[in-house]
């Protein structure tokens, strides 16, 4: 068919006015297009947790039989009240803004109350509920910017319509596994005459939140895409897909990168910094959807192509990124050697059961390097499980960050000495260095406390400056 799918994320969505003008009514007919927009900034963090921080949001607070989650969600009802002062001048759209979020955060809470209460009786736990909790409060941010947007495109002319697939008010609408809950909301939009504007969050049988965590907003954008046939799907966010992160390279140091492929994005989403989740791009991968990156702010520039096909005729670097506050767990057993693979199985078992992400991992004969990413008390559980698993082994934990120099298609063995020259000229001393035969990237591992000057060293080495073959020093 011929219309794309697009997404508008969080940051972007704060921006009402811009989203409005560079997106919503850019170009001038705002049709054949479906849009699938995120929470306004910060709000999916005060329903969950802070998704940097860990500051504890309504459903923390509520996990840990914190009686202030009453407080929260009241707090954030006037948060969200106040959005709405600000995007709608008009006092009819703003009353009908307010009475949809007032009613909802209403039902949220009473629907809490009851759970609690059912808990008193000792057949039931809090603990059985929250996953159910977890999933209804995230559908809760998406459900008011979406129900917002569309109040906005209808209050200047715009035949648009809000689908919302939360399954609050019709539960049975939610039936079905994720497919089959998108397929039955398109089956009647023309696209041509209606423009849909879908919540991020899903009821469907998997529990969307469970499978993909706080990724399922573009869980469904891609599902949206592959089933509805798009021609394309672009990602609208608050700056372009660039060469490094621009708060700390500076913006005015990178570049868009313009042209990359999925393999690029697969690497970039195990660090973090994700162009799209992976599981939501294999989807568009499989069926030759192309994915475009584009700024809010620069509706004119035609951001970055992300494509299945996409290789480029001569070896370059596109990006530098990195993901900090890592812990390295190194655990080394003389024993080990011969057994290796039994280790590996019984340690990845407690990196599983205690929610920790494996981000890379190294090995030798006899010693093994996690690198993970959680929470801190999770991370510290880990250690413990394996300590008391392996008496005899020498098990360490360190906070590192790991750096990758990322191509579509580069020279390994280049990048790899061409950077470490770079690093040891900035005076960081790598812990490790490693690559891989799909020449898609270089990983370097440093000490934490020097994540933002590798990633400054490594991008004034390969992006900013002309890369010439590098010379070998002297010993």
């Amino acid at each position: 068919m011929n219309h794309t799918v697009e997404k508008i994320g969080g940051t972007s969505m704060s921006a009402y006015d811009a989203v409005m003008d560079n997106i919503f009514l850019y170009p001038s007919n705002p049709y054949n297009r479906i849009f699938v927009v995120s929470a306004y900034a910060g709000i999916t963090d005060a329903l969950l947790e802070c998704k940097r921080s860990g500051k504890p949001g309504i459903y923390r607070l509520l996990a840990a039989n914190n009686p202030k989650w009453r407080d929260a969600m009241d707090e954030l009802e006037q948060r969200m009240l106040l959005i709405n002062s600000n995007m709608f001048p008009d006092p009819v759209y703003r009353e009908r803004a307010d009475n949809f979020i007032r009613q909802r955060m209403e039902k949220a809470h009473s629907c809490i109350e009851g759970i609690l209460e059912t808990c008193n009786y000792g057949q039931f736990s809090l603990e059985s509920y929250l996953p159910q909790v977890r999933e209804f409060l995230s559908s809760i941010g998406e459900a008011h910017s979406a129900h917002n947007s569309t109040l906005l495109l209808e209050s200047v002319g715009i035949n648009s319509r809000f689908v919302d697939l939360s399954g609050w008010d019709n539960p049975d609408e939610g039936k079905g596994d994720l497919n089959t809950v998108i397929a039955n909301a398109m089956e009647d939009i023309d696209f041509s005459t209606e423009l849909p504007i879908v919540t991020g969050y899903v009821y469907c049988d998997e529990g969307l939140m469970k499978t993909y965590d706080r990724g399922y907003s573009e869980m469904t954008f891609s599902r949206i895409a592959v089933l509805t046939k798009a021609s394309s799907a672009v990602i609208h966010k608050e700056y372009h897909l660039s060469s490094a992160d621009p708060r700390i390279v500076g913006p005015e140091r990178v570049q868009p990168m313009g042209l990359s492929n999925y393999d690029v994005a697969d690497q970039l989403a195990n660090l973090g910094m994700e162009a799209i989740h992976p599981n939501a791009a294999s989807g568009m991968r499989a069926v030759g959807i192309e994915l475009v990156v584009k700024n809010t702010f620069e509706p004119e520039h035609a951001g970055t192509v992300i494509s299945h096909k996409y290789r480029p005729k001569d070896k370059e670097i596109e990006i530098i990124a990195g993901r900090d506050k890592v812990l390295a767990l190194h655990i080394f057993d003389q024993s080990m050697v011969g057994h290796v693979d039994q280790v590996s199985y019984d340690v990845m078992e407690i990196i599983r059961e205690e929610n920790v992400q494996l981000i890379s991992k190294e090995m030798n004969a006899n010693s093994i390097t996690y690198y993970l990413d959680g929470k801190t008390a999770s991370q510290d559980k880990v250690i413990s499980r394996v300590e008391k698993l392996y008496l005899k082994a020498k098990i360490t934990g360190e906070m590192v960050a790991l750096i990758s120099v990322i191509g579509s298609r580069i020279d390994s063995n280049q990048t790899m000495s061409k950077g470490m020259l770079a690093l040891l000229d900035a005076e960081i001393n790598p812990k490790a260095a490693h690559s891989s035969m799909r020449d898609v990237d270089v990983q370097y591992v440093v000490l934490d406390k020097f994540y933002h000057a590798s990633i400054c060293a490594l991008h004034a080495c390969f992006i900013e400056e002309p890369t010439p073959k590098p010379t070998i020093r002297a010993a």
